[in-house]
């Protein structure tokens, strides 16, 4: 059998090193924002001087998030509590509507969350866990994506970074529906991408964060050693390039957060 290989990716430069004041004034908003890379990335943002949108399912740990943000200095955060697995497309409807009120515009979407499901051959994989991670992992970013168009439209350049991951780039046995929804976030991105290019000032893009101390990484290699794997503050300076203006320009292209 003839082997697969990788789609081509791409590395920020080592020395990158973004500005104290790369996001000010932007409101950007992250998906699966309590915790994991989705926490580290949303308190990045605020550091940088972004106004952060929290989305995730979970209220107690979007207000940990939230508490944390405010108690460095950042731009008071607005909370969206979703469960994606669930969402309908008038809940999408309803969030770009209250970002409109409030904001009248959208600076940066980043489509952290998703769903590992099931770690087994496709010969044995249930229909149910088949499903579910699709709904959050593509579905879900189609359709939040579509509904808040119209506010990234209205900034002055606006970005959406799509998570992506190596086995999204590359198939690998037992990785099932995830390894599959990663593709179709790479087609997601490619397509956006190509239809904007020259007719937005939206740039699309996809990010492999490659392998993170988080949960999700944890579940999916329990026999690993959690620290042989950085922590997700390591890979922040590729989450800035791509939402901050030094990334201006560049659309369509897969990155990857290591080396």
């Amino acid at each position: 059998m003839t082997e697969t290989t990788a789609m081509d990716s791409h590395v920020i430069p080592a020395a990158y090193q973004a500005a104290a004041d790369l996001l000010a004034g932007k409101i950007i908003l992250v998906t699966g924002a309590g915790d994991g890379i989705g926490r580290v990335a949303a308190e990045c943002y605020a550091a940088h001087g972004a106004t952060v949108v929290l989305l995730g399912r979970t209220v107690a740990k979007l207000e940990a998030v939230y508490d944390a943000i405010e108690a460095a200095g950042g731009a008071q955060p607005a909370l969206f509590p979703l469960d994606l697995a669930t969402a309908t497309e008038e809940d999408y409807n309803t969030l770009a509507a209250a970002l409109e009120q409030t904001f009248g515009r959208l600076d940066g979407l980043l489509h952290n969350a998703g769903l590992l499901g099931e770690r087994r051959p496709l010969a044995s994989a249930s229909a149910k866990a088949w499903n579910e991670v699709m709904q959050v992992n593509v579905n879900a970013a189609f359709l939040l994506t579509r509904a808040t168009l119209p506010l990234l439209e209205q900034a002055p350049e606006a970005s959406i970074i799509f998570t992506s991951s190596g086995v999204g780039r590359r198939g690998r046995a037992y990785w099932g529906a995830y390894a599959v929804s990663k593709f179709a976030t790479e087609g997601l991105m490619q397509v956006l991408a190509d239809e904007l290019e020259n007719t937005s000032r939206i740039r699309v893009n996809s990010l492999n964060p490659g392998a993170t101390n988080t949960a999700m990484r944890r579940s999916a290699y329990p026999g690993e050693t959690p620290t042989d794997n950085p922590d997700p503050a390591a890979l922040m300076p590729t989450y800035l390039y791509l939402m901050g203006a030094d990334s201006t320009g560049i659309t369509g292209q897969a990155f990857d957060a290591q080396g």
